[in-house]
């Protein structure tokens, strides 16, 4: 291929092709898989960077057939025509013809070595890693093209690479995790920078509470001492102003009964008159199993706009939580302890 301009388009779209397989590579093993989710609804791009997420292997197998092919190209296009223009030169500084054939062949060598290497990994690779949700669902729709157009091969070197995986006892994995470290390199993580320093006992206490939520469930903020300020069913809304004041709180139980109480809110009873019924402004109380995690249980009391929650084990009432329970947990005052993280 003599014509340079040829040569240079050519190389051109090698490269920037090179630099596709990269990005792609290196985008979706950066992503948060949550943020994909998040904009999966609304985005067709995200949803294809979810499907992929979910072939890994198969996908890096595909960025690695692109790579590959990309490189094999680059040798057999542009190496030659540097090589082929770079010769006559040193022919023509004097250079015996041996001695100018090896130094073009070098320097050809370097030029396309620099190009692929620079351009074509580097450059991908870190733009991918400094945006990752961006650059995986940028991506996502032509690499889901080019995979479904090579998906046979694909499967087959995909296939022979998971049996010399297998072959030295890992297990290959096909799909990315949630994108984040589990709770438990977390919780050592933060204890190891505590330890050493780099992290100040009250930040300790803070991320601690925070982990926790993961496994906490929500029995073990259900306060030990005294029981939840209610009333009777026959109370009245000058019963419910009264037991406010006299506790402090503002959302009082009313016993109706069943083992599932209600909850009436004080200031639904300022309106009214003394001998209203309090059953009467009372609504259902928001139910949670013991078993629920805190995490879980503050999304569902956010999604419901819920302020106070109460705790049952089967047919059994085991108390409430609030969300100031769980502000306790993760700030502890001073003279509290800071909570102790179980591995």
């Amino acid at each position: 291929m003599s014509n340079p301009w040829v040569v240079v388009v050519a190389t051109v779209a090698i490269i920037a092709l090179s630099a596709f397989f990269v990005a792609v590579e290196f985008a979706l093993l950066g992503a948060k898989r949550h943020r994909l989710e998040d904009a999966a609804p609304t985005s067709r791009a995200a949803r294809a960077a979810l499907r992929s997420s979910n072939e890994l292997t198969l996908l890096m197998a595909g960025a690695q057939l692109g790579i590959t092919a990309c490189t094999l190209a680059l040798g057999a296009i542009t190496k030659p025509a540097v090589h082929h223009w770079l010769t006559p030169v040193f022919e023509t500084w004097g250079a015996p013809l041996w001695a100018a054939d090896v130094a073009g062949f070098v320097l050809a060598l370097i030029v396309v070595t620099f190009l692929h290497l620079v351009i074509g990994e580097m450059a991908p690779k870190s733009w991918a890693i400094a945006h990752p949700e961006r650059s995986a669902t940028l991506l996502a729709l032509p690499m889901r093209g080019f995979m479904w157009a090579f998906r046979p091969l694909l499967r087959w070197l995909n296939a022979l690479a998971n049996r010399c995986v297998r072959a030295v006892g890992v297990e290959p994995v096909e799909n990315v995790e949630g994108g984040g470290q589990d709770a438990a390199t977390l919780r050592h993580l933060v204890e190891h920078s505590a330890n050493v320093g780099a992290l100040e006992a009250s930040y300790r206490v803070q991320i601690s509470g925070v982990i926790e939520l993961e496994t906490l469930t929500v029995d073990a903020l259900v306060p030990t001492e005294g029981r939840p300020t209610s009333v009777p069913a026959t109370a009245t809304a000058a019963d419910v102003r009264a037991a406010s004041a006299r506790s402090g709180h503002l959302r009082i139980l009313v016993q109706n009964g069943s083992v599932v109480p209600k909850v009436v809110h004080v200031r639904d009873t300022l309106l009214e008159p003394d001998d209203r019924p309090a059953g009467e402004l009372a609504r259902p109380g928001f139910v949670l199993a013991s078993g629920t995690t805190v995490h879980a249980a503050l999304a569902r009391m956010r999604e419901s706009s819920e302020q106070l929650a109460i705790v049952m084990d089967g047919e059994r009432f085991v108390g409430v939580v609030t969300l100031a329970d769980v502000l306790r947990r993760i700030l502890p005052s001073p003279e509290e302890p800071a909570p102790v993280l179980v591995g």
